[in-house]
């Protein structure tokens, strides 16, 4: 709401798709507490305008800095406060409104069955800040939901957002932006109207892009969580073609490109939901708000285009991915911007079970798009040519790196135990040829990583969780969507969490790996760690007994090498901590007997082939 921009031409609207009073009564206190911090960013000229952000960097250099930390702290106190209790002290309420609002929790809503509460927080038409300059319009929706209709997840909740916006102010331009995303640049908006303004160019523009930055890193991101590939490197070069992919958060998109192609536009089912239409009423005003109800009404898509050719689409967990897929497909262009200073900060998760848990879904997502009629290496190839389509299959058959990755971490090894080798001796030319993949992969990367202002250990941790994904995200993303495609098992969408306690945090910190759960991603990591020790210990005797056979064994011997030194966090959390985060025992067993199992399995296996 603190942006540079003319207030009576911004407005804000949240989706609480969890359906919660307790966030109803935070966006109020946000309210009342917006009427003094606008003036005050405005005043001082701010550049953050996140209050939480201003007031943590200890920037309270004055008496008027002090008075508004203090009534910032209040707020925030009286909401954590209702948090911890669970419910809204009536005390804390200050008017009718107020009470009415969340009077609307009836018995019986739950967060899966719920009517629509549209509340409107703010209205530019009435409401002023404390120096009586108008304030934006802020609006928070609940749409409706029940377990007989289908909710497409975020997917679903952008496009109640899109209507209900339509209804009420129908501006022309969207920001989508996550909840776990703060505004870094109070001119952001008009450094987009550069873009979607341009005369020439500009009318192709669908959305423009903003890479996704992230505080609270620690100091050699040990969980990549920048993932520099996605939100930096692939799109630079997209965006020398036809344009970045859509990634979810910070983008602009112009509204008119959510309604069909630039050159044919798609009308909705209701003039008042189509780009052009004008709203000439009170965003209060009885006929808007029935609109806005009726718009977010948990069946009103049923016999619509909405999903499929209008608005944000559905068919993929990664709606981001698939949304700008598609629209590039019509013909739309987008533009990727990385101004010196970003333009949003977000927030990440720092436990390795939630960071596996995020790319399992995204994994799974991009698979979906891959199997089904609209696959980038056939419908994307068609609809926007080879470059744009193969830049677009990268993302989406992302998760078969889990086919090699497998291989190498217990496939080959195990044969290596039993005496088989698979690579060519150091005086094969083949070797040679081992030694260019590695070494230029490899360089490549780093150079990449490099230039994106990324330092030499934060690509080692970037590598290393490339392999870390390799055997857990992407094996049982791929997994899971085969069991799906088969009608075996269906897909739930999880919210990443991001809620930490202080020993997590301070074990984050200090660069040590979190494991502390049971779960199927840490016993697959756990099994590779202990396949490719038990190699190179029993590499190293061999090489004892047999120098001679050097040569032969070098290869696997340095890739069983080079997986251990990936895998030291992992070692560290079977024998050398005791804090709660380390490997779970239970974890630990069950890898011990799947790698005893696996090793007689091949054993006997390539016994049987030898005879």
């Amino acid at each position: 709401m603190a942006y540079e921009y003319p207030t009576d031409k911004n407005s804000v609207y949240i989706s609480d798709d969890g359906g919660s009073k307790l966030t109803l009564f935070a966006f109020m206190e946000a309210a009342r507490f917006a009427r003094h911090w606008l003036p005050f960013c405005r005043e001082k000229r701010l550049v953050e305008r996140s209050p939480d952000a201003y007031f943590s960097n200890n920037n309270c250099c004055s008496s008027k800095d002090e008075e508004m930390k203090t009534m910032y702290e209040a707020m925030k106190g009286r909401v954590e406060n209702m948090v911890e209790r669970g419910e809204v002290n009536e005390e804390y309420l200050t008017s009718k409104h107020d009470r009415d609002a969340l009077n609307k929790w009836e018995p019986g809503f739950t967060h899966q069955d719920h009517p629509t509460i549209i509340e409107v927080l703010l209205d530019n038409g009435e409401d002023k800040d404390i120096t009586g300059y108008k304030m934006p319009n802020l609006v928070y929706i609940a749409r409706e939901k029940n377990k007989s209709s289908a909710h497409h997840f975020k997917a679903g909740a952008l496009n109640v957002l899109t209507r209900v916006s339509a209804t009420m102010t129908n501006a022309p331009v969207i920001l989508t932006l996550d909840c776990d995303m703060q505004s870094n640049d109070p001119i952001t908006p008009l450094r987009t109207l550069c873009f979607l303004l341009e005369p020439i160019m500009g009318l192709e523009v669908a959305y423009v892009q903003f890479p996704q930055h992230f505080c609270g890193i620690n100091k050699n991101d040990t969980y990549a969580n920048e993932i520099k590939r996605s939100f930096r490197v692939d799109p630079i070069g997209m965006d020398g073609l036809q344009g970045t992919c859509y990634l979810g958060t910070g983008c602009f998109f112009r509204r008119r490109s959510l309604f069909g192609s630039p050159l044919s536009q798609l009308f909705a089912e209701r003039r008042e939901l189509n780009p052009e239409h004008v709203v000439d009423k009170s965003i209060k005003s009885r006929e808007v708000l029935s609109m806005a109800h009726l718009v977010a009404n948990s069946n009103y898509e049923d016999g619509t285009n909405w999903g499929s050719k209008i608005g944000f689409r559905y068919g993929s967990l990664v709606e981001d991915y698939y949304t700008g897929y598609k629209l590039q497909c019509e013909g739309w262009k987008s533009v990727f911007c990385d101004p010196e200073r970003p333009a949003f900060l977000g927030d990440i998760p720092i436990n390795l079970h939630d960071v596996l848990s995020q790319n399992k879904r995204w994994a799974i997502g991009h698979l979906e798009v891959a199997f089904s009629k609209y696959c980038p290496l056939m419908y994307g190839v068609n609809s926007m040519g080879i470059l744009m389509g193969l830049a677009y299959a990268r993302y989406a058959f992302e998760a078969f790196w889990s086919i090699p990755f497998t291989i190498y971490a217990f496939l080959i090894p195990l044969a290596f135990i039993n005496g088989v080798s698979t690579f060519p001796e150091v005086t094969n030319p083949m070797f040679y040829l081992y030694v260019f993949f590695f070494v230029g992969a490899y360089a490549q990367d780093l150079t990449d990583f490099l230039l994106t202002n990324g330092t030499i250990m934060q690509w080692w941790s970037d590598q290393r969780m490339w392999l870390i994904r390799g055997l857990t995200s992407y094996l049982f993303g791929s997994i899971d969507c085969s069991f799906q495609k088969l009608g075996i098992s269906a897909l739930g969408f999880n919210v990443t969490n991001k809620v930490v306690d202080d020993e997590q945090r301070k074990r984050y910190e200090q660069g040590t790996f979190e494991f502390g759960v049971t779960s199927p991603f840490f016993v697959t990591l756990t099994m590779a760690a202990i396949i490719n020790l038990i190699t190179f210990v029993v590499g190293v005797v061999r090489m004892v007994f047999f120098p001679e056979k050097f040569g032969e064994m070098f290869v696997q011997m340095f890739i069983s090498g080079f997986v251990i030194v990936n895998c030291w966090p992992i070692y560290e959390g079977i024998a050398l901590r005791v804090d709660k985060g380390r490997m779970p025992t239970k974890t630990i067993t069950i890898s011990l007997l799947l790698v005893g199992i696996l090793h007689c399995v091949t054993f006997f296996s390539l016994t049987h082939v030898r005879h």
